[in-house]
Order: structure tokens, then sequence, then C-alpha cells
């Protein structure tokens, strides 16, 4: 999603006011006049109501109020920025709010809680949010802004002129080409900064794997499609298993292709390494015959979701200490009736938009919940339907590796029992083991270093 043809220069301005309700007033007065069809105090009294539900404090001193209104366009962004910060209740103290990007959506919209996620993801890069704050104008901010939302923030330049980084690529081609594979993927971050790949004179795919947030219409010519798939892991191709599990389930990658991956350790701006991947042979144990990895009713940026919000869980933890959590996605209702609360249901009688584990908000409240018992029960469109319940199965007959317990057995069971997928995360090892139809497949290596 391109956000930049939502933002005008107009509408990013230096804040003067030292609280919340000021800023956003400040900032949708340069929103309503223009927009008559708007109303500023149901926009504002929208915005405080919901802050009022659930912060919308993202870290780094950047806060994202939004609100849904019916109106002529699909988005309006406004930006405000605080030389001095602003008085924010959700924020940590030691964290003054600097950046306030307020978003208005039409009610109508059906992507909306997809945009809160790409702002949220985009705003986490500690590097992006410090150019903001330290542009010596506000036309360089929205500039920076500009760049940043279309996915072409400037980044420092790569070197992939140097003679090791041209050889290996060179030589990936013709492993590719000579190998059938059907796409080179490249790891974006071995390099500190961007990385352009070279055009291939033939129908060769590329496919960019990073953590950061790009869209392939902003590699026009380079990348067919890029795949966001977060690692904290220095080890060589660490995201690649959970890559082509997402391009899998979006179609992107199909279970003949064969696959040329090049990649290196994260940061070291060189490529040192060239894996052929045979995408049917590594998936063929977890397809168990069938040709769905994914469960009809589930879409792809959902498990993504899941599994990203798995491995950051493998290693944050809560409060220093590992947390072990199971999380069950799809074919709820069937789930539900074989399951039983440990505890009261911490989601019910909210709001289906906010708590679906898509919207960015979610991520702190799953995370608190991860200490309790019991699982998660997702829905395939990523509404979290309850937190804390017992999975009660049929017993399931094939025995697990050493080492895993109950938590394990209890997703290889449901994921027979349902068309669904578990995910589990392992409170002594931090691995993060995706299960489907009683078959487990491990995500991440079982010690996951920052």
């Amino acid at each position: 999603m391109r956000l930049d043809k939502y933002l005008t220069r107009g509408r990013v301005v230096d804040l003067a006011s030292a609280d919340l309700e000021g800023a956003l007033e400040e900032l949708l007065n340069l929103t309503v006049g223009r927009f008559p069809d708007l109303d500023k105090a149901s926009l504002l009294k929208g915005l405080l109501r919901r802050e009022n539900t659930m912060t919308t404090y993202l870290g780094l001193g950047v806060a994202l109020p939004h609100v849904r209104a019916r109106m002529g366009r699909r988005y309006l962004l406004a930006v405000g920025r605080s030389h001095y910060g602003i008085r924010y209740d959700g924020a940590i103290e030691s964290e003054p709010v600097r950046v306030v990007i307020m978003l208005i959506a039409d009610e109508r919209t059906r992507d909306y809680l997809q945009v809160l996620a790409a702002l949220a993801r985009l705003m986490k890069e500690q590097d992006f949010v410090d150019s903001l704050v330290h542009a010596p104008d506000l036309d360089s901010l929205y500039e920076r802004l500009f760049a940043g939302l279309g996915g072409t923030a400037a980044k420092p330049a790569p070197t992939t002129a140097n003679r090791v980084n041209r050889i290996v690529l060179r030589e990936a081609e013709k492993v590719a080409r000579g190998t059938g594979c059907k796409a080179v993927m490249i790891f974006g971050d071995t390099f500190t900064g961007g990385f352009e790949a070279p055009k291939w004179a033939s129908s060769l795919k590329t496919l960019l794997v990073t953590r950061n947030l790009s869209d392939a219409e902003d590699h026009p010519g380079r990348y067919t499609e890029t795949i966001q798939v977060r690692s904290f892991s220095t080890q060589r191709l660490a995201q690649l298993r959970s890559a082509v599990l997402v391009g899998l389930t979006r179609g992107i990658v199909q279970f003949t292709d064969r696959i040329c991956a090049v990649g290196g350790i994260a940061g070291s701006n060189q490529f040192d390494t060239v894996v052929v991947v045979d995408v049917e042979k590594e998936f063929q144990t977890l397809l168990s015959g069938h040709a769905d990895l994914l469960p009809e009713d589930v879409k792809p940026e959902v498990l993504e979701r899941v599994i990203g919000v798995a491995t950051e869980l493998a290693v944050e933890g809560r409060e220093g200490r590992p947390v072990g959590c199971l999380f069950v996605v799809g074919d709820s209702e069937k789930v539900e009736k074989t399951s039983k609360p440990l505890v009261l249901n911490p989601f019910h009688g909210y709001r289906e938009e906010d708590r679906n584990i898509l919207n960015p908000f979610m991520d702190e409240t799953i995370k608190e919940f991860s200490s309790v018992d019991g699982a998660f029960i997702i829905r395939g469109d990523g509404v979290v339907e309850t937190a804390g319940s017992l999975l009660q199965a049929a017993d399931f007959s094939q025995p697990l590796p050493s080492g895993l317990g109950s938590r394990h057995a209890a997703a290889a069971a449901i994921s027979v029992a349902a068309e669904c997928i578990a995910i589990v995360v392992s409170s002594s090892s931090g691995q993060v083991t995706l299960f489907r139809r009683g078959v487990m497949m491990p995500l991440t290596e079982k010690k996951v270093t920052v």
C-alpha cells in the first residue's frame, strides 16, 4: 500500500501545543478547512474517545491517533512534529511524543487495519523516526515522510559494486538457470541500506526478502515481489523457511518451484551464500499429501502477523523472561467446541476491529495475555476470539520429538481435529513451531539471538 498520495505538504506542521488534544485540534484545522464535508468537533470527539479506549502510542516518541468517518475520499493524513514533546498519557515518561500522525479513514474502506499496520511498521524504525524529528525544516520533513510512505526513503548507498557481490550475483543467476529455478530470492537484510537487485535479462523472477516494509511497486523492473519477514537472528538466510512459507500462502511461490536464494550475514553488506531450495521437498512432510497449506478461511496477512508476533515473543519474552504460548488460527467455531476457558475471556465485548490481530495496537495486548495459560483462538480474518483457552482435542498419537511438552501436543492435536494452523512459542528454547494436520515445522532456530 502506497500512502504517499494521501499526504500533502500543507498537512505537515510543527506543533505549538503541549498536550494531545491541542495537537489534534491543530492537525484537524489543517484538514477540515479544506474538506467541508468533515465535522471538526465530531472527529475530535472520535479521536479522543479512541484514546480513552486504547492508547495509540507506538513507542519511539510516535503517536498514531486515528478515526473513521464517512467522507468522499479513502484516507487523509496529517502529521505534526513537536520540538519539545507533548504530554501523552499512553507514552513512557522517558519518551516524549515528538511525532503525531493523524489518520482519518472513510468508514467504508476495507484495508483500514492494513494501512494502520503499514504506518506502525514504518514508525517503528528508529533511524526513520530520528530523521523526521531532526529534519532541519518542514520541507525536509515532508520529503522524508513522502519518501518513507512510498517505500523509497533515502538510505545509505549499498556496496553492491564490490567484486565479491558482483561475482556472487552473476554465479547465482547461472546456478538458477542451470538448476531450473523459477526465481532468485534476495535477502535484503544482508545490507544495512537498501539493495537494488540487477535486472535479469530473461523472465527469471526476483523476490526481495526483508524485515522492512517495502512494496514491489517501489522497485519497478527490479523486484517481482517483496516478502516481509522479520528476523532477529544474524545467521545466514535465517528468514528462508518463513519467507518461502509466506510466498506459498500468497501464491508468489508454487509447490513445484525451485528457488535460488542469495544472502549473507545480516548487516555485513556482502553476499556469501547461494542455496537452491526445492519447495516441494522442503514442505512435503508438512503437506501430508495435500496441496493446501493455508486453511481456506485464513487470510495470508493474518498468518504472517501471527508468525511475526510469535517471533517477537520468542525473542523478547515479557519482563526479561521467556514466555511460551500457543496461537490457533482458522476454523474458530470448531476449535471453540473443542476447548474451554481457563479464565474469563479478556477480549469479550470489544469491537472486532479493536481485537483484530492486524491492528498494530493489539501487539502489546497480545503479548501481555501471552503469559496466561491456554491458547489464543483467532479467526481466519484476524479477530481474536479468546485467550486462555484449554484445548481438548482428541489425543494425538504420533510421538513428538524429545523436549516438546503439552503445549506442542495440544497444537498438534488441534491441527488434526480442525482445519486450522497452530503456532507454538517454546518457553524453554524460544523456538517458534508451526503445526498443520499434526505435522510440525520449526520456523526459527532454537536459540534466537538479537
